[in-house]
C-alpha cells in the first residue's frame, strides 16, 4: 500500500490530483489548506498503484507518494 501525503502549506486546492489519478484515490474534503480553500483528501490509499501522476501534475509539488 502506498503512503500518500499532501502538504497543507503548499496545496492550493486546485484538485488536479482528483482528475489525474487513474484509481480515484483522492476525494474533495472539508479540510482547509493554509490559503483557506478546500484541499483533497486521500480516500482509498489501498487502491493506489504508485503511478505518481498526482505528484507529477501537482503544480505546487504538494503531493508525495511513497510505495513499492
Amino acid at each position: 500500500m502506498a503512503n500518500i501525503t499532501i502538504d497543507k502549506a503548499c496545496c492550493k486546492g486546485c484538485n488536479i490530483c482528483l482528475s489525474a489519478c487513474p484509481k480515484k484515490v483522492f476525494v474533495k474534503s472539508k479540510k482547509r489548506n493554509n490559503y483557506g480553500t478546500s484541499m483533497p483528501d486521500v480516500n482509498k490509499p489501498e487502491s493506489c498503484v504508485v503511478c505518481r501522476m498526482c505528484e507529477r501534475l501537482c503544480p505546487d509539488g504538494a503531493i508525495d507518494v511513497e510505495g513499492e
